[in-house]
């Protein structure tokens, strides 16, 4: 089992940066890809960015490309969203999630997750 824990999240203004955190732990070595979703109240869960584990493949949703920067430290167990220019609509729960194998858009097919963390972006 993996576990993991979501933090960095909070309240800011649009425009403002923030920055999330995903620590893991237990069996570890098969979060090969590591991602970040979020999901907004009443609407489905969405993927964010995903990243590899040799980080030579990082993808984006088209929606965040050049504002958001996904980035992870495997030494320790360590994932990070760096969110720029954060608007309005992207308020939402962030989750990390892990599996193992090829890249993957879907949550579906993400085995571990983390409760999530919330963030809320005031006008």
């Amino acid at each position: 089992q993996v576990q993991l824990v979501e933090s960095g999240g909070g309240l800011v203004q649009a425009g403002d940066s923030l920055r999330l955190s995903c620590v893991a732990s237990g069996r570890t070595f098969n979060s090969n890809i590591m991602g970040w979703f979020r999901e907004a109240p009443g609407k489905e869960r969405e993927i964010v960015a995903t990243i590899s584990w040799s980080k030579l493949t990082v993808d984006y949703a088209d929606s965040v490309k050049g504002r958001f920067t996904i980035s992870r430290k495997n030494l320790n167990n360590m994932m990070y969203l760096n969110m720029n220019s954060l608007k309005t609509e992207e308020a939402a729960v962030y989750s990390c999630a892990t599996k193992d194998g090829r890249v993957s858009y879907y949550a579906r097919d993400y085995l571990h997750w983390g409760l999530g963390s919330q963030v809320t972006v005031s006008s």
